[in-house]
């Protein structure tokens, strides 16, 4: 039997940067998937401190004022993924995958539960047993009865952006000025469960696992903030 071709994925590790400069990356691999060009990406970040709502969202959910979270360091964005309110920061491993899904399979539901398998997936290498749990709004990944990853995903011309937040080694005392994606239940990190792996170590094995489930072969790269700037004067020459 001849071996199975297996497209190419790019997993970049940005480092930490902030929710703006993070987006701006996204859409600039987006424009350029968009024009047929680059390979699909799984780009992973840390932000500091960031609540974000979601297209669908409710203002209710972020529990504390503009003041309020400007105080504390955390800064607000409305932006066009799905999902309501979550929050991001120190401590967690964000990951948005820039894929074509023409490539794949043109089936949002599909790509979303692949997205959540990859992240069950990769915790149960890392010794966690983790699930979704099949209830309108509760989508993501569930420990016990706690979440420990979310996921907010958009969909342009079947190119992906967006993506999971997994709590690593997260304050969880930030999540107190929202209501996470909308639901009143608890949430967990690996550290609050007693498991000591590192960023590094989860994001390999989510890496792993997302390319097990969408047929990629994989290959790291790293950047800097600066490759942002770079990416955006070659998308305009290109255009």
């Amino acid at each position: 039997m001849p071996r199975q071709v297996l497209r190419p994925l790019e997993v970049v590790d940005a480092g930490r940067l902030r929710y703006a400069d993070a987006f701006t990356l996204q859409q600039t691999l987006v424009d350029r998937r968009k024009l047929g060009r680059g390979t699909d990406t799984l780009l992973f970040v840390e932000h500091p401190h960031v609540v974000t709502i979601g297209r669908n969202g409710k203002e209710q959910h972020v529990l504390a004022s503009a003041d309020v979270l400007s105080r504390t360091g955390i800064e607000f964005y409305e932006t066009d993924r799905g999902g309501d309110v979550t929050y991001h920061g120190p401590g967690q491993v964000v990951g948005y995958p820039i894929l074509d899904l023409r490539e794949w399979r043109r089936d949002v539901r599909a790509y979303f539960q692949g997205v959540e398998q990859s992240l069950i997936d990769a915790l149960g290498t890392l010794g966690v047993k983790a699930e979704r749990i099949a209830q309108p709004g509760c989508e993501g990944v569930w420990v016990a009865g706690a979440k420990i990853a979310a996921l907010g995903i958009h969909i342009s011309r079947w190119i992906t952006s967006h993506g999971f937040a997994l709590n690593v080694d997260t304050d969880l005392d930030y999540f107190k000025y929202i209501v996470p994606c909308g639901l009143t239940k608890p949430v967990c990190s690996l550290r609050s469960l007693g498991n000591r792996a590192s960023p590094a170590e989860v994001k390999a094995a989510i890496a792993a696992s997302f390319a097990k489930i969408f047929d990629y072969e994989v290959s790291m790269a790293h950047i800097s903030a600066a490759s942002i700037l770079m990416a955006q004067r070659e998308l305009q020459e290109i255009r």
